[in-house]
């Protein structure tokens, strides 16, 4: 054998075994796979999407829904994104970033039939927003906010049926008396942040198919509405 045609053969073999490390990172079991379809998007193939609408994943309130999240690989790389501009803005001004961060985890909503990768996907999310609060913060850093991003991830990241919109069981059945509900997070003044809270079923755009907190003619069924401090988020308040 050649020289030439052992290398070749040394790259198939290398190649072969970075797919295989690749495929393993987007899968958890074969079973999953056969049972839910469940794929997970490569790190690459995630990037290069976002990257088509790169200028909407600076801004802290861009709303962004993953209607199939899985265990976050979309969802955390646009808040890195958020996150590192806002780091770029208000390096020195730690309580304007703290602010802003808060919003920015408050744009990202996701969907997903699996009970673990809803877990692991809030986790992964609040586990990104700590590390570059305390970098940026340091010592200015409050367990307040903390439990305020927690919050927000328990209302937006949601275990249900994009297809049908509800919740569902342990098992992943549907739950029909309970429809996915979303809050909508917005800063009114200062340090107020109000909570409004629809239902999945009506919020969706009639004819984009994006969130459609911001328009009124599709605006969705309104629930309830609660304003309060941006660290003192909590239920119904």
């Amino acid at each position: 054998m050649t020289a030439g045609r052992k290398q070749s053969n040394y790259n198939e073999i290398c190649k072969l075994g970075y797919e295989q490390k690749r495929m393993a990172k987007q899968i958890k079991s074969k079973a999953r796979v056969e049972e839910r379809g469940e794929v997970f998007t490569a790190e690459r193939e995630v990037n290069a999407m976002l990257d088509l609408v790169s200028t909407e994943c600076l801004r802290p309130d861009s709303r962004f829904l993953e209607p199939a999240c899985g265990n976050g690989n979309f969802l955390v790389a646009i808040l890195m994104r958020k996150l590192e501009e806002l780091r770029r803005k208000y390096r020195t001004a730690h309580r304007d970033y703290e602010k802003q961060s808060i919003v920015a985890i408050g744009s990202l909503y996701g969907v997903d039939i699996m009970k673990d990768n809803v877990e692991e996907c809030r986790s992964r999310l609040f586990k990104v927003w700590d590390d570059s609060y305390k970098a940026i913060c340091k010592k200015d850093c409050s367990d307040e906010a903390r439990e305020s991003a927690r919050f927000i991830l328990s209302r937006n990241i949601v275990c249900g049926n994009a297809l049908t919109l509800n919740c569902v069981d342990e098992d992943g059945n549907d739950l029909p008396s309970l429809p996915i509900v979303f809050s909508e997070w917005s800063m009114i003044s200062g340090t107020q942040m109000q909570r409004r809270d629809y239902t999945f079923a009506e919020l969706l755009a009639k004819d984009e198919g994006q969130i459609a907190f911001s328009k009124e003619e599709a605006e969705g069924k309104f629930i309830d509405r609660y304003i309060t401090h941006y660290k003192k988020l909590q239920p119904n308040g």
